[in-house]
């Protein structure tokens, strides 16, 4: 098979296209200038009127996924329809710039770009948190009339529900929401977070704080906006929240696993819960 050729920069190329409740997925593919690289996403595009603004739900996920597996496998697409939200996937790191070590191990490197800007030189071109906040919504909005990116909401899982959170917390006059499944709230003091951390960002530990949402809650005393949450383990994010008076609806669930079994069975309430903060026109 041929290769595929790269994107010329400001380009969108379209993947794959497939009708689901009454819209479109689309596997789209672009050149990141954020990232260095080629990237896919794929994206949910509920039925509407042509007139219509659609307000968009990010979705961040895990380690190791592309842009593919929320799209496949969440079953998101029947609450997205209903409420008119756009669903948008990118995927979770840069890919195929050769760097040496970047697919030695499954939490470091290639799928596993933690939503964060890289400071290490050898790693430069992973700049996640750049990519999700700041240029893919530019991408959005010169393709896509209908997509209202100033009405916009996040979520995710596990790495990406670290992502969507720290993320929210610092740009919450971008997002109008947060919600995630079984995050990894409390980085700097977990195994998968100080790996990547000490690599991308150095061993500053003052730096890490900067993606870590234990700590940010710290600083943000101000969301009126609640926080959902739906946790395989107890951390301390609660304890943080009721520090400074945060909304949050943390919610256990035993006897579920960290897969998409789990994500599928909650993802109606999550949808719905952004709902009530995006509007559609």
């Amino acid at each position: 098979m041929a290769a595929i050729p790269t994107p010329r920069p400001g380009e969108l190329e379209l993947l794959s296209k497939n009708k689901m409740f009454g819209g479109e997925n689309l596997r789209l593919r672009h050149q990141s200038t954020t990232l260095g690289c080629p990237m896919t996403l794929s994206i949910y595009l509920p039925p509407s009127t042509p007139s219509s603004k659609i307000p968009v739900l990010y979705w961040l996920s895990g380690l190791t996924c592309t842009d593919e597996n929320f799209i496949i496998k969440s079953g998101a697409q029947r609450a997205a329809a209903a409420h008119c939200i756009a669903l948008v996937a990118p995927d979770t790191s840069p890919r195929g710039l050769n760097i040496e070590g970047e697919s030695d191990s499954y939490d470091f490197g290639v799928g596993a770009g933690f939503y964060l800007n890289a400071t290490n030189e050898k790693w430069k071109n992973w700049r996640m948190y750049d990519y999700v906040v700041k240029e893919l919504p530019k991408v959005l909005s010169n393709y896509f009339a209908r997509l209202d990116t100033s009405q916009a909401s996040i979520f995710g899982h596990s790495m990406g529900g670290h992502g969507a959170l720290t993320i929210y917390l610092k740009n919450t006059d971008k997002y109008k929401s947060v919600s995630a499944f079984a995050p990894i709230v409390n980085p700097i003091n977990c195994p998968w977070g100080q790996k990547a951390f000490s690599n991308y960002l150095g061993p500053t530990k003052s730096d890490w704080e900067e993606y870590d949402a234990t700590c940010l809650i710290k600083k943000n005393n101000n969301i009126s906006t609640p926080i959902l949450i739906d946790q395989l383990l107890p951390g301390n994010f609660e304890e943080a929240c009721k520090a400074v008076g945060v909304p949050l609806n943390l919610r256990m669930q035993p006897g579920y696993d960290h897969s998409y079994f789990f994500i599928a069975t909650f993802i109606d309430d999550h949808i719905a819960h952004h709902a009530k903060f995006l509007k559609s026109t």
